[in-house]
């Protein structure tokens, strides 16, 4: 049977299960990926399982979201991940080296492999002919300790490119162009694979632009074929021997079939606050601007910066706007320097920022209150660039340096019949000054792991009781983040190896009293919440999961869930349900008591079952989809407890 490359590499790596979209399959994993903000939680799980050496191929831990330096913690932690990755086997790129995503691509992705990151964007590294995924840290603290990683066998969406973009028009506009037709669900469940002739006209860097917001699509991954293009670019890194082919089979097969005429896409622009919102520029062009902020792990590669250099050269930005450079690589950083475009941003009024994530997730670079925001980012939910009621705007690094210099939303295309050329840099820079790898495994073993006052053990988690009768503490709607869940941002982020402490944000963007009511809940059998669909969509962060499980959140009930989250909340024992009729979600409110009687039998017996509504009497259906193994999984309590009662510590 001739396979498409998705298929071809879930085969390769299948432990588990049949490739049956729906069913339960386990994958090998080749590859992870932490980075700072995940990282600490994960290298403290891996303490608590007893890992000796990591099982993977190449582990790399990041640090590249928390380098803002207010006090100590941030630097503490570093320091603790520093000697966590030497102790277990890891890389450690340090702070200042890049984005986790670009800095992988470059230094250690390899085609044809697997690779599992706590972080939603991982994905993006599905542009070199791999399958890469987003997780929460736990599922990748297993991954590194050997454990595979199970997952539902997803769909594969073909999606076939065609023609050749047009002036003024980038590969962000090309992912924008799939959430404007699909929005924010339209990847739920699939793997997005690129193919056809369209490709030809697409750098490796184009395609991780477009790989890695197929988190916001909800996709579990994006998929590329690894060709010439992919070839060429390891050449460039100095690592061809690294490089090997992954194309699809003659008459291979998709699940769900689409195309895009890349000759048709045109500049697009999401508006505030879904990524999927999306609509051509034109049709806001001329809204105000506050800021126009350029960089991230959505636009990170030479030529997003080059060409806007370009086009703001020998100008200057518009009186009362901010033109953040956020460099997204050491290695890039350096050739545009090389190069002179960090001058032209410098003379035409350009703020530069350390190479990282930055803003992106809230670390700096929040804007004004009541000003627009208009950003080469991947995602714009409420409050997630540090502004409680932010108004932030996406786009492509064309239409964000136009609009620097006019001070307001512009089609780039307006400036002229064609873009500026970008010359490629002949032989780019390499530089593993900040990248340090694994130690050998005796010298390893001998490593002191080193934790500052921050950092907290994880908690022991109790079993699921078998009848529970808890409060609704929140109901809420529609689409509802792991950034309105638990923020990131300079407040809170620094708190992520202490639970106790970084609990105390959770939900504070949809209710302040939540932590309050929350910890007195603990005291009596804890709390519930109901919400709308495509809950927990966004960052992978596990705290979203961890620090209302702290609080005594044991059932989310919802009208459905988004991937990453739902399995987070598996890992931490916390009971996933969704309506069975969704008519129900209106006859509940905040405070209602929801009664659970013999639940531990219920779930194992079936996947429907039935709760009561207490102060109305009334008996509503609800439906979990655990597999065997994931109901035993909440059952003890999460993943932790699970896996101590599966097998002695890993060595």
């Amino acid at each position: 049977m001739p396979l498409n490359c998705t298929q071809k590499l879930i085969k390769s790596h299948l432990v588990s299960g049949e490739m049956i979209p729906g069913s339960e399959i386990a994958l090998k994993i080749d590859q992870t990926l932490t980075q700072d903000a995940t990282g600490t939680m994960v290298m403290l799980e891996l303490e608590a399982l007893g890992l000796d050496i990591a099982k993977t191929e190449a582990s790399a831990q990041y640090v590249d979201h928390n380098l803002v330096q207010t006090d100590s913690k941030n630097a503490d932690d570093h320091l603790f991940l520093q000697s966590a990755s030497k102790r277990f086997g890891l890389y450690y790129s340090k702070p200042g080296n890049g984005v986790s995503h670009p800095v992988h691509m470059q230094r250690l992705a390899k085609p044809g492999k697997t690779l599992l990151g706590s972080d939603s964007h991982t994905c993006a590294n599905g542009s070199m002919g791999m399958l890469a995924m987003g997780a929460g840290g736990l599922d990748v603290a297993l991954a590194i300790a050997g454990e595979p990683f199970y997952l539902r066998m997803p769909e594969v969406w073909g999606i076939k490119l065609t023609g050749e973009l047009q002036e003024w028009v980038s590969a962000k506009d090309v992912i924008l162009e799939l959430l404007r037709r699909h929005d924010v669900t339209g990847g739920v469940g699939r793997v997005i694979e690129y193919y056809g002739p369209g490709l030809e006209h697409l750098s490796a860097m184009d395609r991780h632009v477009i790989a890695n917001m197929g988190a916001e699509l909800g996709a579990t991954s994006s998929v590329f074929p690894s060709d010439g293009e992919i070839k060429r670019y390891l050449i460039e890194q100095g690592r061809e021997d690294d490089w090997s082919e992954l194309k699809a089979d003659e008459g291979a097969t998709y699940d769900i079939h689409e195309e895009i005429n890349l000759s048709e896409v045109v500049p697009l622009i999401a508006k505030p606050t879904s990524p999927g919102n999306v609509v051509p520029v034109s049709e806001i062009a001329g809204t105000p601007i506050y800021q126009s902020y350029i960089g991230s792990s959505a636009n990170p590669g030479y030529h997003d910066f080059a060409i806007a250099a370009e086009i703001v050269k020998g100008k200057q930005v518009a009186d009362g706007v901010s033109l953040d450079i956020n460099p997204t690589s050491r290695q890039m950083l350096t050739d545009l320097l090389q190069e002179g475009h960090i001058a032209s941003f410098i003379q035409a009024g350009g703020r530069l920022h350390q190479a990282g994530c930055n803003g992106c997730i809230g670390m700096g670079q929040a804007p004004a209150t009541g000003r627009n925001s208009l950003r080469t980012t991947p995602r714009n939910f409420p409050g997630r660039s540090g502004t409680i009621e932010d108004s932030v705007f996406l786009s492509g690094t064309e239409t964000a340096a136009a609009s620097a210099l006019t001070g307001v939303i512009t089609d780039p295309r307006t400036l002229g019949p064609k873009a500026p050329r970008v010359k490629e840099v002949k032989n780019p820079t390499i530089d593993l000054n900040l990248l340090d790898a694994p130690l050998p495994v005796e010298e390893a073993r001998k490593v002191v792991i080193q934790k500052g006052p921050n950092i907290a053990s994880i908690p022991a988690m109790d079993e699921m009781p078998d009848n529970l009768q808890v409060p609704i503490l929140l109901k809420m709607g529609d689409n509802i983040s792991t950034d309105e869940i638990l923020a990131g941002g300079s407040r809170v982020l620094p708190y992520r190896s202490n639970l106790p402490e970084i609990s105390k944000f959770a939900f504070e963007n949809v209710d302040k009293t939540y932590y309050e009511r929350g910890m007195v809940s603990v005291e009596h059998g804890g709390h519930a919440i109901v919400a709308g669909i495509n809950y927990g969509q966004g960052s992978s962060r596990e705290h979203a999961a961890l620090a209302p499980r702290y609080l005594g959140l044991r059932v989310a009930l919802v009208k459905d869930f988004a991937r990453i989250h739902w399995q987070n909340l598996v890992n931490f024992g916390i009971l996933p349900i969704t309506f069975v009729d969704e008519k129900d979600y209106d006859k509940l409110h905040q405070g209602a008591i929801l009664e659970f009687s013999n639940l531990r039998s219920k779930i194992q017996e079936g996947n429907e079952f039935e709760i009561k509504i207490g102060e109305t009497k009334e008996f509503i259906k609800v439906r979990h989809a655990l597999t065997s193994r994931q109901v035993d999984v909440v059952l003890k309590g999460g993943m932790i407890n699970w896996v101590r009662d599966q097998q002695q510590p890993v060595k």
